[in-house]
């Protein structure tokens, strides 16, 4: 009876260890995904990726982006195989948030964020990859996008991306004396949000005349950002940008839209603050209102951030 005990505790170990082992894969996966979904929201996929106003799906694409030149269209990135990206592996994912490419080489028009994506963490690929992977599958066939003359021609992308882009690694900076010896976490973690993962810049700075952002205005404002519309300068200056508001002022913004004279946000940063900063812990808020308290001042008015 014994011997029998025995052999059937062999059979059945390696069993047992199977069903362990998928039992912490799955816990892993259910953890990566939760972890990918703050990063999907803190990098604002929903808003570029889901038509709000024709009422589409979600992430399902059709969302229309005004530029000076042409309209672009976000695409499908539910993980529908024919339209999404169903058919992708997290290589060709990491590739077209790293380098602006997609699976099959072709350059992706800088309408979407990879210049600033290009610095995203390892780790928060791999989740935000994981997350999309548990969105609802929506059959829904990507738009062309209506460019100017000659702009629709791909192939001067890649012109672009050899002028203005250089792919690279996200290096925490020293702010030194611009943050309080205690806050200099939180600062890098802030220009990690600011810089790379929400993106900031492609709205809120200028660009030149073949679109580029102006680093050297960074976040000073631009004449035609989101959807046509002006955006405000957020650096520090007093008169024309945000540099009369505490740091609770602008995690109050960030959480609720509202500005320290009581009104609220609108347009495309009323979304934003749904989507994106609403939904983003205290810690994080605070980090990016130390870092965006720790920039240059510049003065240039374009509009103040409750327009």
């Amino acid at each position: 009876m014994l011997r029998r005990g025995l052999l059937l505790a062999a059979l059945l170990a390696p069993l047992a260890a199977a069903t362990a082992q998928e039992a912490g894969q799955a816990a892993a996966d259910e953890a990566a995904s939760r972890r990918g979904e703050y990063v999907f929201h803190a990098a604002g996929c929903y808003g570029c990726h889901t038509d709000v106003k024709g009422k589409g799906a979600p992430l399902a694409g059709g969302r229309r982006l005004k530029t000076p030149f042409g309209d672009f269209l976000g695409p499908n990135i539910t993980p529908d195989p024919d339209h999404g990206i169903g058919s992708w592996t997290l290589a060709d994912f990491t590739r077209a948030l790293r380098e602006g490419v997609s699976p099959a080489g072709d350059p992706y028009y800088p309408a979407f964020p990879y210049t600033s994506f290009s610095r995203m963490a390892e780790e928060d690929i791999a989740d935000l990859w994981a997350y999309l992977q548990t969105v609802e599958p929506a059959d829904t066939e990507n738009g062309a996008h209506e460019l100017d003359f000659p702009f629709g021609w791909r192939w001067l992308t890649s012109i672009w991306r050899t002028l203005y882009f250089a792919p690279g690694e996200f290096e925490a900076g020293d702010p030194l004396a611009a943050v309080a010896k205690e806050d200099r976490d939180k600062w890098n973690r802030g220009a990690y949000l600011v810089r790379v993962l929400g993106h900031c810049g492609e709205c809120h700075t200028p660009r030149g005349g073949l679109g580029a952002m102006d680093e050297g205005l960074f976040l000073a404002g631009s004449k035609q950002g989101a959807e046509g519309a002006p955006v405000p300068n957020v650096t520090p200056d007093p008169a024309t940008g945000i540099g009369d508001w505490s740091l609770a002022d602008i995690e109050g913004y960030l959480k609720f839209g509202m500005d320290p004279d009581g009104d609220f946000a609108g347009g495309a940063m009323a979304e934003v603050i749904n989507h994106t900063t609403g939904k983003l812990t205290p810690e994080d808020r605070r980090a990016i209102a130390v870092f965006l308290k720790s920039l240059p001042a510049m003065e240039r008015k374009i509009t103040r951030p409750s327009g």
